[in-house]
Protein backbone atom coordinates (compact mmCIF):
# COMPACT_ATOMS: atom_id res chain seq x y z
CA UNK A 1 0.00 0.00 0.00
CA UNK A 2 1.40 3.19 -0.88
CA UNK A 3 0.75 5.73 1.69
CA UNK A 4 1.82 8.49 0.01
CA UNK A 5 -0.54 8.44 -2.88
CA UNK A 6 -3.31 8.13 0.07
CA UNK A 7 -2.16 11.54 1.26
CA UNK A 8 -2.30 13.28 -2.02
CA UNK A 9 -5.74 11.64 -2.69
CA UNK A 10 -6.97 13.18 0.81
CA UNK A 11 -5.75 16.48 -0.04
CA UNK A 12 -7.56 16.43 -3.24
CA UNK A 13 -10.59 15.72 -1.73
CA UNK A 14 -10.61 17.91 1.71
CA UNK A 15 -8.64 20.84 -0.05
CA UNK A 16 -5.84 20.04 3.30
CA UNK A 17 -2.57 21.46 2.94
CA UNK A 18 -0.36 20.97 5.84
CA UNK A 19 -0.76 18.54 9.38
CA UNK A 20 -2.17 15.87 8.12
CA UNK A 21 -1.25 12.59 9.44
CA UNK A 22 -1.57 8.48 8.60
CA UNK A 23 -2.60 5.79 10.52
CA UNK A 24 -3.17 1.61 10.13
CA UNK A 25 -4.94 -0.57 12.58
CA UNK A 26 -5.36 -4.24 11.10
CA UNK A 27 -8.09 -7.08 10.82
CA UNK A 28 -7.83 -10.10 12.83
CA UNK A 29 -8.74 -13.76 12.81
CA UNK A 30 -9.78 -15.72 15.77
CA UNK A 31 -7.54 -19.12 15.76
CA UNK A 32 -9.43 -21.26 18.24
CA UNK A 33 -12.13 -19.52 20.79
CA UNK A 34 -15.45 -18.90 19.22
CA UNK A 35 -18.14 -17.18 20.92
CA UNK A 36 -16.48 -17.49 24.16
CA UNK A 37 -15.39 -13.87 24.36
CA UNK A 38 -19.16 -12.87 25.89
CA UNK A 39 -19.26 -16.08 27.56
CA UNK A 40 -16.51 -15.48 30.26
CA UNK A 41 -14.07 -17.40 27.93
CA UNK A 42 -10.69 -17.61 26.35
CA UNK A 43 -10.18 -16.32 22.74
CA UNK A 44 -6.75 -17.10 20.52
CA UNK A 45 -6.84 -14.23 18.09
CA UNK A 46 -3.82 -12.44 15.93
CA UNK A 47 -3.65 -9.46 14.25
CA UNK A 48 -3.22 -9.47 10.02
CA UNK A 49 -1.41 -7.14 8.02
CA UNK A 50 -3.99 -6.03 5.91
CA UNK A 51 -6.73 -3.46 7.87
CA UNK A 52 -7.88 -0.40 7.23
CA UNK A 53 -5.61 2.89 6.73
CA UNK A 54 -6.33 6.44 7.56
CA UNK A 55 -5.38 10.00 6.78
CA UNK A 56 -6.42 12.78 8.98
CA UNK A 57 -6.37 16.65 9.78
CA UNK A 58 -7.61 18.21 12.37
CA UNK A 59 -10.30 21.25 11.53
CA UNK A 60 -10.77 24.07 13.44
CA UNK A 61 -14.51 23.88 13.95
CA UNK A 62 -16.75 21.69 15.16
CA UNK A 63 -17.65 19.60 11.96
CA UNK A 64 -16.32 15.80 10.91
CA UNK A 65 -15.96 15.03 7.04
CA UNK A 66 -15.86 11.59 6.55
CA UNK A 67 -14.73 9.69 3.25
CA UNK A 68 -13.97 6.49 2.60
CA UNK A 69 -12.31 5.18 -0.83
CA UNK A 70 -14.42 1.91 -0.53
CA UNK A 71 -17.61 3.49 -0.64
CA UNK A 72 -16.68 6.12 -2.82
CA UNK A 73 -20.37 6.27 -4.32
CA UNK A 74 -21.80 7.84 -0.69
CA UNK A 75 -19.50 10.96 -1.30
CA UNK A 76 -18.04 12.81 1.71
CA UNK A 77 -20.60 11.94 4.83
CA UNK A 78 -20.36 15.15 7.40
CA UNK A 79 -21.47 15.55 11.10
CA UNK A 80 -21.47 17.80 14.10
CA UNK A 81 -19.14 16.42 17.22
CA UNK A 82 -21.97 18.44 19.12
CA UNK A 83 -25.06 16.42 17.62
CA UNK A 84 -23.55 12.62 17.05
CA UNK A 85 -26.44 9.78 16.58
CA UNK A 86 -26.72 6.78 14.39
CA UNK A 87 -27.86 7.39 11.29
CA UNK A 88 -28.93 4.50 8.80
CA UNK A 89 -28.04 6.93 5.75
CA UNK A 90 -24.61 7.32 7.07
CA UNK A 91 -24.13 3.24 6.56
CA UNK A 92 -19.90 2.72 7.71
CA UNK A 93 -19.23 6.43 8.73
CA UNK A 94 -21.51 5.25 11.60
CA UNK A 95 -18.77 3.78 13.49
CA UNK A 96 -16.10 6.00 13.40
CA UNK A 97 -18.74 9.14 14.37
CA UNK A 98 -19.58 6.30 17.07
CA UNK A 99 -15.81 6.72 18.49
CA UNK A 100 -15.94 10.36 18.04
CA UNK A 101 -18.90 10.50 20.55
CA UNK A 102 -17.31 7.58 23.22
CA UNK A 103 -13.91 8.92 23.55
CA UNK A 104 -16.06 12.46 24.15
CA UNK A 105 -18.48 10.94 26.31
CA UNK A 106 -15.56 9.31 28.39
CA UNK A 107 -14.14 13.08 28.92
CA UNK A 108 -11.59 13.12 26.28
CA UNK A 109 -10.80 16.24 24.98
CA UNK A 110 -11.81 16.30 21.46
CA UNK A 111 -13.03 19.92 21.19
CA UNK A 112 -12.89 20.22 17.62
CA UNK A 113 -13.70 18.18 13.93
CA UNK A 114 -11.85 16.65 11.64
CA UNK A 115 -11.24 15.17 8.51
CA UNK A 116 -10.76 11.85 7.78
CA UNK A 117 -10.15 9.28 4.81
CA UNK A 118 -10.27 5.54 4.88
CA UNK A 119 -8.97 2.62 2.66
CA UNK A 120 -9.55 -0.82 3.98
CA UNK A 121 -8.33 -3.89 2.10
CA UNK A 122 -9.93 -6.66 4.46
CA UNK A 123 -12.82 -7.70 2.41
CA UNK A 124 -16.23 -6.30 3.69
CA UNK A 125 -18.57 -8.36 5.37
CA UNK A 126 -15.66 -11.33 5.44
CA UNK A 127 -16.01 -11.65 9.13
CA UNK A 128 -11.94 -10.36 9.69
CA UNK A 129 -13.02 -7.42 11.92
CA UNK A 130 -13.38 -4.46 9.57
CA UNK A 131 -15.33 -2.66 12.25
CA UNK A 132 -13.14 -3.32 14.41
CA UNK A 133 -10.37 -1.90 12.02
CA UNK A 134 -12.18 1.27 11.34
CA UNK A 135 -12.89 1.56 15.26
CA UNK A 136 -9.41 1.52 16.22
CA UNK A 137 -7.82 3.39 13.48
CA UNK A 138 -10.56 5.90 14.12
CA UNK A 139 -8.57 6.07 18.24
CA UNK A 140 -5.49 6.30 17.32
CA UNK A 141 -6.10 9.02 14.99
CA UNK A 142 -8.22 10.67 17.53
CA UNK A 143 -5.33 10.16 20.13
CA UNK A 144 -2.64 12.05 17.82
CA UNK A 145 -4.74 15.16 16.38
CA UNK A 146 -6.30 15.65 20.14
CA UNK A 147 -2.90 14.62 21.61
CA UNK A 148 -4.85 12.36 24.14
CA UNK A 149 -3.58 10.66 27.34
CA UNK A 150 -5.06 7.07 26.49
CA UNK A 151 -3.55 3.98 26.73
CA UNK A 152 -4.28 0.96 24.43
CA UNK A 153 -6.20 -0.77 26.30
CA UNK A 154 -8.72 2.05 27.67
CA UNK A 155 -8.74 2.53 23.95
CA UNK A 156 -10.08 -0.68 23.30
CA UNK A 157 -12.64 -1.20 25.90
CA UNK A 158 -14.27 2.35 24.74
CA UNK A 159 -14.28 1.12 20.78
CA UNK A 160 -16.12 -2.78 21.83
CA UNK A 161 -18.26 0.26 24.05
CA UNK A 162 -19.18 2.32 21.03
CA UNK A 163 -19.93 -0.58 18.95
CA UNK A 164 -22.22 -1.93 21.70
CA UNK A 165 -23.82 1.60 22.46
CA UNK A 166 -23.53 3.49 19.33
CA UNK A 167 -24.41 0.84 16.30
CA UNK A 168 -26.25 -1.47 18.59
CA UNK A 169 -23.68 -4.52 17.88
CA UNK A 170 -23.80 -6.75 21.02
CA UNK A 171 -20.01 -7.68 20.15
CA UNK A 172 -17.43 -8.94 23.48
CA UNK A 173 -14.18 -6.91 23.39
CA UNK A 174 -11.92 -9.61 21.20
CA UNK A 175 -12.10 -8.16 17.81
CA UNK A 176 -11.17 -4.69 19.46
CA UNK A 177 -8.68 -6.50 21.86
CA UNK A 178 -6.79 -8.20 18.49
CA UNK A 179 -6.96 -4.87 16.62
CA UNK A 180 -5.44 -2.94 19.42
CA UNK A 181 -3.14 -5.00 21.14
CA UNK A 182 -1.84 -7.33 18.42
CA UNK A 183 1.78 -8.08 18.01
CA UNK A 184 3.88 -9.10 14.80
CA UNK A 185 4.44 -13.10 14.81
CA UNK A 186 2.40 -13.92 17.94
CA UNK A 187 -1.10 -14.71 18.56
CA UNK A 188 -3.07 -13.60 22.00
CA UNK A 189 -4.32 -15.62 24.74
CA UNK A 190 -7.43 -13.37 26.47
CA UNK A 191 -9.22 -14.20 29.21
CA UNK A 192 -12.26 -12.04 28.18
CA UNK A 193 -13.63 -12.01 31.87
CA UNK A 194 -10.06 -10.45 33.54
CA UNK A 195 -8.77 -9.31 30.28
CA UNK A 196 -5.46 -10.83 31.32
CA UNK A 197 -3.74 -11.38 27.94
CA UNK A 198 -0.29 -13.17 27.27
CA UNK A 199 1.44 -13.12 23.81
CA UNK A 200 2.05 -16.64 22.87
CA UNK A 201 4.57 -17.16 19.27
CA UNK A 202 3.21 -18.58 16.51
CA UNK A 203 5.59 -21.28 15.85
CA UNK A 204 4.65 -22.18 11.96
CA UNK A 205 7.46 -23.51 10.62
CA UNK A 206 6.98 -24.10 7.08
CA UNK A 207 3.44 -23.71 7.78
CA UNK A 208 0.95 -21.02 6.84
CA UNK A 209 -2.44 -19.62 7.61
CA UNK A 210 -4.92 -19.42 5.04
CA UNK A 211 -7.96 -17.30 5.52
CA UNK A 212 -10.95 -18.12 2.94
CA UNK A 213 -14.11 -16.00 2.63
CA UNK A 214 -17.18 -17.66 1.88
CA UNK A 215 -18.08 -14.24 -0.31
CA UNK A 216 -21.66 -15.07 1.60
CA UNK A 217 -22.63 -11.70 2.82
CA UNK A 218 -23.75 -11.11 6.40
CA UNK A 219 -24.21 -8.15 8.60
CA UNK A 220 -23.48 -8.98 12.08
CA UNK A 221 -25.40 -6.83 13.58
CA UNK A 222 -28.80 -8.64 12.00
CA UNK A 223 -27.61 -12.06 12.30
CA UNK A 224 -28.45 -14.71 14.92
CA UNK A 225 -25.51 -13.56 16.93
CA UNK A 226 -27.28 -11.45 19.53
CA UNK A 227 -30.16 -14.62 19.87
CA UNK A 228 -27.03 -17.08 20.57
CA UNK A 229 -25.63 -14.89 23.32
CA UNK A 230 -29.38 -14.57 24.66
CA UNK A 231 -29.66 -18.13 24.90
CA UNK A 232 -26.40 -18.63 26.30
CA UNK A 233 -27.31 -16.14 28.86
CA UNK A 234 -30.40 -18.24 29.46
CA UNK A 235 -28.54 -21.38 30.12
CA UNK A 236 -26.04 -19.14 32.80
CA UNK A 237 -28.93 -18.34 34.40
CA UNK A 238 -30.27 -22.02 34.94
CA UNK A 239 -26.94 -23.00 36.13
CA UNK A 240 -27.24 -20.28 38.77
CA UNK A 241 -29.78 -21.49 40.65
CA UNK A 242 -27.06 -23.86 41.98
CA UNK A 243 -23.79 -23.10 40.78
CA UNK A 244 -21.86 -20.09 42.27
CA UNK A 245 -20.10 -19.19 38.68
CA UNK A 246 -20.25 -15.51 37.27
CA UNK A 247 -20.36 -16.95 33.29
CA UNK A 248 -19.84 -20.58 31.19
CA UNK A 249 -16.04 -19.93 31.63
CA UNK A 250 -16.30 -20.79 35.13
CA UNK A 251 -17.05 -24.32 34.22
CA UNK A 252 -14.86 -27.14 33.42
CA UNK A 253 -16.05 -30.05 30.84
CA UNK A 254 -16.95 -32.26 33.87
CA UNK A 255 -18.51 -29.99 35.73
CA UNK A 256 -20.94 -28.89 33.09
CA UNK A 257 -21.94 -32.59 32.30
CA UNK A 258 -22.62 -32.90 36.07
CA UNK A 259 -24.75 -29.88 35.65
CA UNK A 260 -26.19 -29.88 32.65
CA UNK A 261 -29.57 -31.14 33.30
CA UNK A 262 -30.29 -27.45 34.84
CA UNK A 263 -30.59 -26.75 32.09
CA UNK A 264 -34.24 -27.56 30.74
CA UNK A 265 -34.03 -26.03 27.35
CA UNK A 266 -32.63 -28.37 24.83
CA UNK A 267 -31.23 -26.01 23.21
CA UNK A 268 -29.78 -23.64 25.53
CA UNK A 269 -27.92 -26.47 26.91
CA UNK A 270 -26.27 -27.25 23.49
CA UNK A 271 -25.02 -23.66 23.43
CA UNK A 272 -23.24 -24.19 26.77
CA UNK A 273 -21.85 -27.00 26.24
CA UNK A 274 -20.13 -25.23 23.08
CA UNK A 275 -19.08 -22.37 25.07
CA UNK A 276 -17.70 -24.88 28.01
CA UNK A 277 -16.00 -26.89 25.81
CA UNK A 278 -14.50 -24.57 23.43
CA UNK A 279 -13.10 -22.25 26.35
CA UNK A 280 -11.04 -25.48 27.42
CA UNK A 281 -10.13 -26.75 23.59
CA UNK A 282 -8.64 -22.85 23.32
CA UNK A 283 -6.51 -23.60 26.71
CA UNK A 284 -5.55 -26.91 25.57
CA UNK A 285 -4.47 -25.24 22.07
CA UNK A 286 -2.27 -22.73 23.32
CA UNK A 287 -0.39 -25.71 25.38
CA UNK A 288 -0.01 -27.25 21.91
CA UNK A 289 1.31 -24.54 20.02
CA UNK A 290 3.72 -23.49 23.10
CA UNK A 291 4.94 -27.17 23.13
CA UNK A 292 5.45 -26.92 19.27
CA UNK A 293 2.69 -29.48 18.98
CA UNK A 294 1.28 -28.49 15.57
CA UNK A 295 -0.79 -31.60 15.02
CA UNK A 296 -3.02 -31.70 17.73
CA UNK A 297 -3.45 -27.79 17.91
CA UNK A 298 -5.31 -28.51 14.40
CA UNK A 299 -6.98 -31.34 15.77
CA UNK A 300 -8.53 -28.75 17.99
CA UNK A 301 -9.17 -26.19 15.08
CA UNK A 302 -11.37 -29.09 13.96
CA UNK A 303 -13.38 -30.06 16.75
CA UNK A 304 -14.21 -26.74 17.59
CA UNK A 305 -15.68 -26.30 13.72
CA UNK A 306 -17.77 -29.79 14.40
CA UNK A 307 -19.00 -27.82 18.38
CA UNK A 308 -19.76 -24.26 15.77
CA UNK A 309 -21.71 -26.58 13.38
CA UNK A 310 -23.74 -29.05 15.89
CA UNK A 311 -24.06 -27.53 19.42
CA UNK A 312 -24.18 -23.47 18.25
CA UNK A 313 -25.31 -23.98 14.89
CA UNK A 314 -23.68 -20.83 13.19
CA UNK A 315 -21.57 -22.53 10.29
CA UNK A 316 -24.22 -23.47 7.06
CA UNK A 317 -23.77 -24.83 4.31
CA UNK A 318 -21.06 -22.62 2.93
CA UNK A 319 -18.54 -22.25 5.65
CA UNK A 320 -19.26 -26.56 5.90
CA UNK A 321 -18.08 -26.77 2.51
CA UNK A 322 -14.66 -25.03 2.57
CA UNK A 323 -13.82 -26.84 6.09
CA UNK A 324 -14.92 -30.00 4.64
CA UNK A 325 -12.96 -29.60 1.33
CA UNK A 326 -10.20 -28.32 3.78
CA UNK A 327 -10.00 -31.09 5.55
CA UNK A 328 -9.95 -33.95 2.96
CA UNK A 329 -7.16 -31.34 1.16
CA UNK A 330 -4.28 -31.58 3.13
CA UNK A 331 -5.42 -29.09 6.20
CA UNK A 332 -3.31 -29.26 9.26
CA UNK A 333 -6.73 -27.70 10.96
CA UNK A 334 -9.62 -26.11 9.47
CA UNK A 335 -12.79 -24.12 11.43
CA UNK A 336 -14.56 -21.30 10.23
CA UNK A 337 -13.84 -17.96 12.37
CA UNK A 338 -16.10 -14.92 13.46
CA UNK A 339 -19.26 -14.64 13.96
CA UNK A 340 -20.37 -17.27 11.79
CA UNK A 341 -23.35 -17.47 9.22
CA UNK A 342 -20.82 -16.54 6.46
CA UNK A 343 -17.42 -15.47 6.25
CA UNK A 344 -14.30 -17.23 6.60
CA UNK A 345 -12.60 -19.96 7.56
CA UNK A 346 -8.95 -20.32 8.82
CA UNK A 347 -6.87 -23.07 8.15
CA UNK A 348 -3.32 -24.30 8.72
CA UNK A 349 -1.99 -25.47 5.84
CA UNK A 350 1.99 -26.74 4.97
CA UNK A 351 3.82 -24.13 2.48
CA UNK A 352 4.61 -26.84 -0.20
CA UNK A 353 0.99 -27.50 -0.85
CA UNK A 354 -0.41 -24.16 -0.51
CA UNK A 355 -1.01 -23.72 -3.92
CA UNK A 356 -2.75 -27.20 -4.66
CA UNK A 357 -4.98 -26.95 -1.52
CA UNK A 358 -6.01 -23.48 -2.41
CA UNK A 359 -7.07 -24.87 -6.34
CA UNK A 360 -8.79 -28.02 -4.69
CA UNK A 361 -10.71 -26.31 -2.64
CA UNK A 362 -11.72 -23.40 -4.34
CA UNK A 363 -12.97 -26.18 -7.00
CA UNK A 364 -15.00 -28.33 -4.71
CA UNK A 365 -16.40 -25.01 -2.93
CA UNK A 366 -17.46 -23.16 -6.13
CA UNK A 367 -19.32 -26.64 -7.78
CA UNK A 368 -21.40 -27.35 -4.75
CA UNK A 369 -22.36 -23.55 -3.74
CA UNK A 370 -21.84 -22.18 -7.00
CA UNK A 371 -19.54 -19.01 -6.86
CA UNK A 372 -15.83 -18.56 -5.65
CA UNK A 373 -14.27 -18.08 -2.05
CA UNK A 374 -11.36 -16.08 -2.31
CA UNK A 375 -8.13 -17.06 -0.68
CA UNK A 376 -5.57 -15.52 1.41
CA UNK A 377 -2.33 -16.29 3.11
CA UNK A 378 -1.86 -14.29 5.77
CA UNK A 379 0.63 -12.87 8.07
CA UNK A 380 0.67 -11.85 11.23
CA UNK A 381 1.06 -7.93 12.18
CA UNK A 382 1.39 -5.35 14.66
CA UNK A 383 -1.98 -3.44 16.55
CA UNK A 384 -2.97 0.08 15.58
CA UNK A 385 -0.84 2.54 15.28
CA UNK A 386 0.50 6.04 13.56
CA UNK A 387 2.52 5.01 10.42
Amino acid sequence: MNVDVLIEEFRNIFNVGEDVYRFFAPGRVNLIGEHTDYNGGHVFPCALTFGTYAVAHKRQDSRIRLYSKNFDNLGIIEADINALVYDKAHDWANYPKGIVKTFRDAGLGIDKGMDIMFLGNIPNGAGLSSSASIELVTGVALKQLFRLNIEMLEMVKLCQRSENQFNGVNCGIMDQFACGMGRKDHAMLLNTTTLEFKYVPAKLAGISIVVANTNKRRGLADSKYNERRSQCEGALAALQQKLSIASLGDLSEAEYEKNKLLITDEVQRKRAKHAVYENQRTIKAVDALSKGDIESFGQLMNASHKSLRDDYEVTGAELDTLVSAAWKNGAIGSRMTGAGFGGCTVSLVRNDSISSFIEKVGKEYEDKIGYRADFYVASIGDGARQI
